[in-house]
């Protein structure tokens, strides 16, 4: 039998988050009083094995009660402008609150011009922190951080939740690829990406790392998905605002240390979400950087140029059926090819290098043959984004000066 500590430390967040993320659900149906953090970290401390973690995390009626996802976004799950029928509730001082979505730690509601992220757990598994997360957004709403979702306000409600607002979100980026069928038309990529890499490069030059670039991320302005697919080659408008979000597993040079376990040189690796995680969080790397985030932005800007249709570069299975992600690199070494030595020198320093462990495979044939029908001016920039040695990827300032950014 493994020793308790032995099965706890291969434990990742990101598991336990499926866990609690399962459990809530069958709580829910079973109307049972105890919450879903309660139950899994009852089973955390309690269990002498792994297999009696799980067993305890995934009870039999579990299935039966699993549904979709639901992430808390600061937009809106539909594309109407609707901010529901009948009375809403209050939250604090604001009135008329509608339920819009929720997820593990917390739940969100619109108030006319407003969103709510109501923190409904009181527990956290690093590196999710909700109180971090409201000190980073005060920090960069008082430098007037571009395009990056300004935190307007935090208050505890009357049953002392925290809650964080900001503006009003209808629609995510995750939103305009689900219901495209067609390629992103590249104004409106162009003016996606533009803002992206100016909130980037603004974060990246303080120290400040996202960890969790992915289209759900990306906010806009408008109400219609249909409308911005159908502004192939007219400019989008000007009036459209885009703002990065979701900065809860932020890493902040100064505040994150003073707030968990991490160190610049020993950051949690359970980063990042399904296909737009970067190699070195995959094999071990805990000194990664901001490195990171240029990946993921390499990946989310592929998936928008994609022809005949948007399509993730990679393929990650979820992390209940593949929690050591082997499923998504090897879709990483089948589309670009296995790395080398030579190819990214950086991993050979890695706890767990990436060479020789795997069949050797070829890629693709270039990123011509990986992203076909694409401007050349585009798939420069995502092959410069999307590269094994980190030190050698696109900076965000530097993206912004390709010539696929520039007004044609």
């Amino acid at each position: 039998m493994a020793e308790a500590s032995d099965w706890r430390s291969s434990l990742s967040a990101s598991e336990r988050y499926d866990n609690v993320q399962r459990l809530s659900r069958l709580v829910a149906a079973a109307g049972i009083s105890q919450s879903a953090f309660a139950v899994e970290n009852e089973a955390y401390k309690n269990a002498n094995t792994r297999e009696e973690y799980d067993s305890a995390c995934n009870p039999p009626a579990a299935e039966a009660a699993v549904e979709p996802d639901a992430s808390p976004q600061l937009a809106q799950t539909s594309t109407t402008d609707d901010e529901g029928s009948g009375p809403g509730i209050s939250i604090g001082h604001y009135q008329n609150c509608h339920y819009i979505a929720s997820g593990v730690t917390a739940e969100v509601y619109r108030s006319q011009a407003r969103a709510l992220k109501v923190i409904v757990e009181s527990h956290s598994i690093e590196p999710h922190n909700p109180q971090r997360e409201a000190k980073l957004l005060a920090a960069l709403r008082d430098e007037n951080a571009p395009n990056i979702i300004p935190l307007l306000e935090t208050f505890r409600d009357h049953d002392q939740r925290f809650v964080l607002v900001f503006p009003y979100m209808p629609l995510t980026l995750a939103q305009v690829l689900d219901q495209a069928q067609s390629p992103l038309p590249y104004p409106l990529t162009r003016q996606i990406f533009a803002s992206l890499f100016r909130a980037l490069a603004h974060l990246h030059t303080q120290g400040i790392i996202h960890r969790d670039v992915k289209p759900s991320a990306i906010l806009l302005s408008s109400t219609s998905a249909a409308t911005l697919n159908t502004t192939a080659n007219t400019p989008v408008s000007e009036n459209l605002q885009l703002y990065l979000s979701d900065f809860g597993t932020a890493y902040h040079p100064t505040l994150t240390p003073t707030s968990g376990d991490e160190t610049d040189s020993h950051k949690v690796l359970d980063v990042g979400t399904g296909p737009y995680r970067a190699p070195e969080c995959l094999f071990g790397n805990r000194a990664y950087t901001y490195a990171v985030d240029l990946w993921a932005a390499g990946c989310v800007l592929a998936e928008c140029v994609a022809r005949p249709r948007p399509k993730p570069l990679f393929d990650s299975p979820p992390a209940h059926e593949d929690g050591n992600q082997l499923g998504l690199i090897l879709s990483i070494f089948q589309t670009i090819g296995s790395p080398t030595p030579d190819t990214w020198p950086e991993a050979k320093g890695f706890r767990t290098p990436p060479f020789d462990m795997y069949r050797v495979f070829e890629g693709k044939g270039g990123w011509e043959v990986v992203l076909p029908g694409v401007k050349a001016e585009w798939r420069d920039l995502v092959a410069g984004l999307v590269r094994y040695e980190s030190g050698e990827r696109v900076k965000a300032w530097e993206a912004l000066e390709f010539p696929c950014m520039k007004e044609p």
